[in-house]
């Protein structure tokens, strides 16, 4: 049996982003349909917003930045030391990549080898202390 190889269903890298700081930027034609991230199926921990009145601002923002918002609630990975690429998708308001009900990203159009990866927040995250962009 073959091993598989750690470059083997990997699509994207992070990297400057023309966006906002850093985002996800394709390293290979990603077809549409295309989920972008297999192997990356850690599940989500939801804390209750309210659970981090108290925090240090720069541990606060962690969960603004890089959480999805519901219902008074932040889903986060289990530890931010565990955040995979996903986590840096930028958003657009016309973007090429959308989220299923689980929360896994796949490709709504053909991506471009260099292009950046984007997402629109808003379908499925309520928005706080995110960079927007048209």
């Amino acid at each position: 049996m073959r091993r598989k190889l750690p470059h083997e269903g990997v699509y994207t890298r992070i990297a400057r982003s023309k966006i906002h700081g850093v985002g996800l930027l394709a390293i290979r034609r990603i077809p549409k349909g295309t989920y972008i991230f297999p192997g990356d199926d850690e599940h989500l921990v939801w804390i209750q917003t309210g659970k981090l009145k108290g925090l240090r601002r720069e541990l606060k923002k962690l969960y603004e930045d890089f959480c999805i918002k519901k219902r008074g609630l932040y889903g986060c990975p289990s530890n931010f030391n565990r955040m995979t690429e996903a986590w840096y998708l930028n958003h657009s308001a016309k973007p090429n990549v959308a989220s299923d009900k689980s929360y896994r990203f796949y490709a709504v159009r053909d991506i471009r080898k260099n292009e950046e990866l984007t997402v629109d927040y808003r379908t499925y995250s309520e928005l706080q202390g995110r960079h927007l962009t048209g």
